[in-house]
C-alpha cells in the first residue's frame, strides 16, 4: 500500500495524530525550554552603522533599537547611542532587546532579565548571582555610528 492510499484510509484525524509528533520531533525550526541558551557573548566586535541607511531607520527616534552581529544598538531616550550584548548574561540566550521602560533599559524576555544602560543588572531573576551584561563603547563620526570594544 502507498503512503497516499494508507493516509487515506486511516482518515486525516489519525493521519494527524500518528504523523504531526514525528514532523514536530524532526523540525530544527522549534527551540524548547531546554535549548537556545549557552550562547557566547560577543568578542572582538568592531562594527559601524549608516544612520542613513533605511535598515536602520529605528535608530532616528529615542528608543528605537537595531540588532547587530549580536549587539543591541539603541538611541536611549536622552538621545544618546548605546550598545550592549544581545546575548543575556544570565543564561545566554541572545533575546535582549532595548525599552523605554524605567527611562530605558536592556531586556530580555526569556527569563525577565533587565539591565542598566551601563550593564548593572537591576534584578534577580533565580538564586544566582546577576552578572552585569556585557556594553560596549559607541563614537558617531557624522552619521557613521562606530560600535567597538
Amino acid at each position: 500500500m502507498e503512503r497516499k492510499q494508507f493516509l487515506k484510509s486511516i482518515g486525516s484525524a489519525a493521519a494527524f495524530a500518528v504523523v504531526f509528533p514525528c514532523l514536530h520531533g524532526c523540525s530544527s525550526d522549534e527551540v524548547s525550554d531546554n535549548e537556545g541558551g549557552n550562547l557566547e557573548v560577543p568578542t572582538g566586535v568592531d562594527f559601524t552603522i549608516d544612520l542613513e541607511a533605511s535598515e536602520n531607520a529605528a535608530l532616528a527616534n529615542e528608543g528605537g533599537y537595531v540588532l547587530r552581529n549580536s549587539v543591541v544598538v539603541a538611541r536611549n531616550l536622552e538621545g544618546e547611542f548605546v550598545a550592549g550584548s544581545q546575548v543575556c548574561s544570565h543564561q545566554g540566550y541572545d533575546e535582549v532587546r532595548f525599552t523605554s521602560h524605567d527611562g530605558g533599559i536592556f531586556y530580555c524576555d526569556v527569563h525577565g532579565s533587565r539591565f542598566e544602560q551601563n550593564g548593572t543588572p537591576i534584578n534577580q531573576v533565580d538564586s544566582a548571582q546577576p552578572r552585569p551584561l556585557k556594553i560596549f563603547n559607541v563614537e558617531q563620526n557624522g552619521n557613521i555610528l562606530r560600535i567597538f570594544e
